[in-house]
């Protein structure tokens, strides 16, 4: 050991050394706050509230309130948070990442520090796998909130705005990652800040945060609409697929060669083309050359179709149920209904398995999980297993992770992986040692990493006639039921993936699961009391003969390619103390093994001399497999830094133009805006048009040409007393003329009906120059690898061109929008009050119609409206809801009054010299 860390501990030590005081403190008040009555302990929450409000911190009052919850929760829950969950809780409200072993109770560790900062009134939100995970802890959980006076929301799948709105205005709010994600996006689809759902974004809790941070982040999150590409495409294309056949790859005297048609990288799950493989498609589809660029969206779907075919496995990436092709979630072994892949390879897969194919989406708004989340003002997660991506949580999220120690010593034995030749050698091996635990009665939980491997070994087990119940997504629904009652007296369970099951294994079994199951607590409640009781009894016998036996027995049939999954399957048994052991069986075949380093393996048991059936069990092989996974968990690590170095571009981009919504929304200063939008185009006119030092006379029809195109202006230059044509007095004049024209109009129309239609014009201009911007962002995405070719950094180029792109779009915005609002007439004048009804109740919002008049020489531009502009409802902005309360505002600029700034030669839109940042014409120069 290291002699520095022997005299002062590890990081975890001297953090935890830091807490064991506050701990102190809080046992300390526990004596007196158990003489306060139900009601002065709900009391306490309006006292603390007064308290922060008169200057007070969340640090000074956390002692009396952990105090207060533990209470409360001990008379409400009939549970006592342990000291070790205090000091979970310490480190939630810190803004760090506790990690707890299965079974110390982290659904309750979360409710510290969640009464804590709810008392700020500003929400809390606490982030969990599923559906059922936030419905169960907010419902459970919520009692001793309540208790409290806090008022408790959920947000799940179905809700209507209404709902969710008063779920996110409740002090905390429990719900999952996904609807969290699609909720900000949502919002930022709407057509009134009356509909937005989510306050700003405070403090959040992840349960099971690696699961959410870590597994989920490489997917994300995209509301998309329907594109008009025909779906014909991919049966052509499938037809193609089985005729190709696959090869491998070669190397001799450092010179790389490739088989047949296709070969398969199952490393970095590809599928590359050979030379004979580009001929064959060609001849297939009769095409000349396929990497043609008129054919490059076909070469990309042959792509998507071979990676369909030989990387995504039926029952393993997904499944086929009710004619439709269902994701499974890697990591948790869910289905995912509703997800689909993206790029067409959905499509290809629904090709494959000859289902209807659905229309491929475009996306309308995406953020990925780690940007989502960054936005949180703190933020705090727990789970069983994070020291392995210890790294990753603190340069992505900044989280520091924290090993809380258990409540009891951990007694459970984890045995060395034992290694066979074969799956059959292994999987029959695996059988023996599950007939021997049964016939004891001790209770075994079996691992599998696919639903394939998990319905094998179940009919195996069949065959043997040994009862057992199945839990992977094509059982989901019986999820908590089946895990509640894997710790009884003989039980077999086999699992697929164990991450955020949220039900403990109790030895012995779970009563108040079983006394549900035979009674409906609602309807007989006395019928249930007496249930739970003959249960509780029968369970505690139970589990004194499991005890007996050596506890819950964990048997792993292969090896994740991460570790933590691997920990979260071993961590089920020996909660609280309990005894338990574990064990992984493995086999070369298996595809950690046979993708990561079987050759090495399999040499070494040939020179052993290892006979069929007869297992390696090794130190050194224990280390490979542990080096294999690292290696993958690293290969990983790069793919999620990779997605959000790249959504890193356009995270400020979405910042950018979600911010330039809520300010049309708010609508106070239209015409602030529209002015604004005036003197950058003017300016963007002038700087391309003529040159920094003019002369007398310049050509200016190009200028001429866009005034009347944008704004319907004809300009007579030598009635505008000009005494020279520089930019900057072409500039001053120009603004000054269009500013003019657009009071005119306002005059016309009165600057109310002006600012409905100006509003409604920017905001369903933005919406589509917005969607178009992210299907270009994509197409640029999908060719910037090729740069590489050229010796150039792809994503240095994605940032380069993607912010061109954006420029381009904002330019095109304000042009787009000034010929509209330059160009309208309102077709029939009616009050104010029947234009602000635009505010979408219910079904499609109500349409401002407006006509364009583009003067006599005025043609509509490819693309725009030629007689009416319309803003409507947005397909994916769900109607109805209440807006929030408010919104904040930034610090109030310096009164230009005050300053002394000399202007003798600084141009319109040079800064100013006052420092304010701002250009001299909005400054000193307005």
């Amino acid at each position: 050991m290291n002699p520095i860390r022997k005299l002062f501990g590890s990081k975890n030590e001297r953090e935890l050394k830091k807490i064991y005081p506050v701990v102190a403190q809080i046992n300390a008040l526990e004596a007196s706050v158990q003489g306060l009555s139900d009601e002065d302990l709900k009391q306490k929450t309006a006292a603390f509230k007064e308290r922060l409000s008169r200057g007070e911190t969340l640090d000074q009052i956390l002692p009396e309130a952990f105090a207060v919850v533990r209470e409360m929760s001990r008379r409400v829950l009939r549970m006592r948070h342990f000291d070790v969950q205090l000091i979970g809780g310490i480190a939630l409200h810190k803004g760090k990442i506790s990690e707890m072993r299965t079974g110390e109770g982290k659904t309750l560790v979360a409710t510290l520090p969640v009464y804590l900062n709810a008392l700020e009134g500003r929400g809390v939100h606490v982030v969990t796998v599923n559906d059922y995970l936030a419905r169960r802890d907010s419902e459970w959980m919520g009692l001793l909130y309540r208790a409290l006076g806090l008022n408790v929301g959920v947000i799940v799948h179905g809700l209507t705005d209404t709902e969710r709105k008063w779920a996110y205005n409740a002090d905390i709010t429990y719900g999952t990652n996904n609807e969290f994600g699609f909720d900000y996006l949502r919002d930022n689809m709407k057509y009134s800040l009356e509909n937005y759902v989510q306050r700003e974004l405070n403090y959040a809790i992840v349960d099971e945060v690696d699961s959410i941070l870590i597994d989920e982040s490489r997917t994300p999150l995209i509301i998309s609409g329907p594109s008009e590409e025909s779906t014909d495409k991919y049966y052509r294309i499938d037809v193609v697929i089985p005729q190709l056949v696959p090869g491998v790859m070669k190397e001799e005297k450092g010179i790389k060669t490739m088989t047949n048609d296709f070969v398969v990288d199952e490393k970095s799950r590809t599928v590359v083309l050979t030379e004979e493989g580009v001929a064959k498609v060609e001849k297939i589809l009769g095409l000349q050359n396929l990497y043609d660029p008129s054919n490059i969206e076909i070469l990309h779907h042959v792509n998507q179709g071979l990676r369909a075919h030989s990387l995504f496995k039926r029952d393993v990436d997904y499944v086929v149920k009710d004619g439709k092709v269902t994701i499974v979630d890697e990591f948790t072994g869910r289905l995912m209904p509703g997800r689909r892949w993206s790029d067409g390879l959905h499509q290809a897969v629904e090709a494959k398995e000859k289902v209807t194919i659905e229309n491929e989406n475009q996306t309308l708004a995406t953020i990925t999980f780690q940007n989502y989340f960054r936005m949180y003002r703190k933020l705090a997660g727990m789970t069983g297993t994070a020291d392995t991506e210890a790294q990753e949580f603190a340069k992505i999220y900044n989280l520091e992770v924290m090993a809380i120690p258990t409540n009891r010593q951990m007694i459970r034995q984890d045995m060395a992986d034992v290694i066979y030749k074969t799956e059959r050698e292994k999987f029959n091996q695996a059988i023996e040692e599950i007939k021997e635990m049964h016939k004891k009665g001790r209770p075994v939980l079996v691992g599998t990493i696919s639903i394939e491997k998990s319905e094998k070994l179940s009919a195996l087990l069949k065959r043997q006639g040994i009862p057992h119940h199945v839990l992977n997504a094509k059982q989901h629904e019986r999820e908590a039921e089946i895990i509640a009652q894997a710790g009884r007296y003989g039980a077999v369970t086999i699992s697929t993936n164990m991450a955020g099951r949220g039900t403990d294994i109790l030895l012995g079994g779970n009563p108040e699961f079983l006394a549900k199951n035979k009674v409906n607590k609602d309807e007989n409640p006395e019928g249930y009391e007496k249930a739970l009781a003959a249960f509780r009894e029968e369970c505690e016998t139970e589990k004194r003969k499991v005890v007996e036996q050596g506890g819950l027995h964990i048997l792993g049939t292969e090896r994740h390619e991460s570790r933590r999954i691997d920990n979260q399957l071993r961590g089920r048994a020996g909660r609280q103390g309990d005894p338990g052991s574990s064990s992984f069986y493995l086999s070369l075949e298996d595809d950690l093994l046979r993708i990561f380093g079987s050759e090495r393996i399999s040499a070494m048991m040939d020179r052993l001399g290892i006979e069929e059936n007869e297992p390696i069990t090794h130190p050194w092989i224990t280390k490979a497999i542990e080096n294999a996974q690292k290696r993958v968990e690293g290969h990983n690590f790069d793919l999620r830094k990779h997605l959000l170095d790249y959504d890193d571009v356009m995270s400020q981009q979405r910042k950018t133009v979600y911010g330039l919504r809520r300010e049309i929304l708010g609508g106070t200063a239209t015409r602030d805006k529209i002015l604004d939008m005036i003197d950058e185009v003017v300016t963007d006119l002038v700087d391309d048009f003529l040159p920094e030092k003019s002369g007398d006379n310049p050509d200016l029809t190009p200028v001429d040409e866009l005034l009347l195109k944008i704004f319907d202006v004809k300009v007579d230059w030598k009635t505008l007393g000009l005494g020279s044509y520089t930019q900057e007095a072409v500039g001053k004049v120009l603004f000054e003329v269009l500013q003019k024209v657009y009071d005119e109009r306002e005059a016309k129309y009165t600057p109310e009906i002006l600012r409905e239609v100006g509003r409604v014009i920017l905001l369903s201009t933005l919406d589509q120059l917005w969607k178009d911007h992210l299907l270009s962002m994509d197409h640029l995405r999908e060719g910037i690898g090729l740069r590489g070719y050229g010796q150039k950094d792809p994503l240095l180029e994605y940032k380069k061109e993607g912010f061109l792109l954006f420029q381009g779009m904002i330019r095109e915005f304000r042009e787009d929008v000034l010929e509209k609002i330059f160009h309208v007439q309102v077709a029939e004048e009616k009050q104010v009050a029947q234009m602000k009804s635009a505010k979408m109740p219910t079904g499609p919002r109500p349409t401002a119609r407006v006509t364009l008049n583009r003067g006599p020489a005025g043609t509509p531009s490819a693309g725009s409206p030629s007689v009416s502009a319309q803003a409507q409802r947005s397909p994916s902005a769900p109607a109805g809801g209440i807006g929030p309360a408010g919104l904040s505002s930034g610090a109030k600029p310096a009164s230009p009054e005050k300053l002394q700034v000399e202007v003798s030669d600084v141009g319109r839109n040079d800064p100013c010299p006052c420092g304010s940042g701002k250009k001299y014409k909005k400054c000193h120069g307005a």
